[in-house]
């Protein structure tokens, strides 16, 4: 008997081998038989609504891939996607800016998964302050001021470790299918004066236990330690792909030199 094709079996199945998943680790995982999920994957069996939801938590799937798996059965989204300007979201908001507001005098940021600037803080101002950066059109965009030869590059004593540590974490967190992610990256790769084998997907090797970010700008040497922050257990997309990078002085110079610029700013 022929098998009608299955968009969601399909999709499914890819999102099962993108996340190096076999059908019996995740029938194990979502509490299922392994024949189960072959009959969903072949065709022969519809998920119903709260099944597609636990196959998705079985695989850990960021909460836009999940509500991609609910349209791929033909269900309807679970997870809304908001502004963060939304009402229902200013309690998220207010804890984003108790934390950038007592996070000074270091700096913090917070982006989006498309590496757009949302949020910064005063020790963040500070900083950028040193710089003698060009004017840019739009909003700012972290992954272009890193990669840009004309903006963060000059001021970064150790450019080529930090950007290609930024390149292979853009291309970690790019969702599967997440074409402006895609985008974005072959932009900034093809800027001039960045490595032509970074276009390749890089190995990835780790010789010290973190990669400090060091600054040389307005006759100042400045070494950070950066953490990133998610929120814990976020129901909202737009909360789910914030990020919120935290600065913190590597030595005991930028410790003081951060007090200082902030009584200055």
């Amino acid at each position: 008997m022929a098998v009608a094709h299955s968009p969601f079996g399909g999709a499914l199945k890819e999102a099962r081998g993108l996340h190096g998943m076999s059908q019996l680790t995740l029938a194990l995982e979502a509490g299922v038989s392994a024949r189960h999920v072959s009959f969903i994957e072949s065709g022969r069996s519809k998920p119903s609504r709260p099944m597609v939801l636990r196959l998705a938590e079985a695989l850990d799937l960021p909460l836009r891939e999940s509500n991609m798996l609910l349209n791929a059965a033909g269900y309807s989204a679970h997870y809304r996607e908001r502004g963060l300007e939304d009402a229902d979201l200013a309690p998220a908001r207010r804890v984003l800016e108790i934390m950038l507001e007592r996070h000074g005098p270091y700096p913090a940021l917070v982006f989006n998964r498309h590496w757009d600037l949302i949020m910064a803080n005063m020790g963040a101002a500070a900083l950028t302050s040193l710089l003698d950066l060009p004017p840019i059109d739009g909003p700012a965009n972290l992954l272009r001021l890193m990669l840009d030869p004309n903006q963060l590059k000059p001021f970064i004593e150790n450019w080529e470790a930090v950007a290609r540590d930024v390149v292979l974490r853009a291309r970690r967190e790019a969702e599967p299918g997440d074409e402006i992610a895609m985008r974005l990256l072959d932009e900034v790769l093809a800027y001039p004066g960045v490595p032509e084998d970074w276009r390749a997907p890089l190995p990835e090797h780790a010789t010290e236990p973190f990669l400090a970010i060091t600054f040389n700008a307005g006759g100042r040497r400045l070494s950070w330690i950066t953490t990133v922050t998610t929120f814990g257990t976020p129901q909202d997309i737009t909360l789910q792909e914030l990020r919120i990078e935290s600065f913190y002085p590597a030595d005991k110079a930028t410790e003081k030199a951060a007090a200082e610029m902030a009584e200055n700013f």
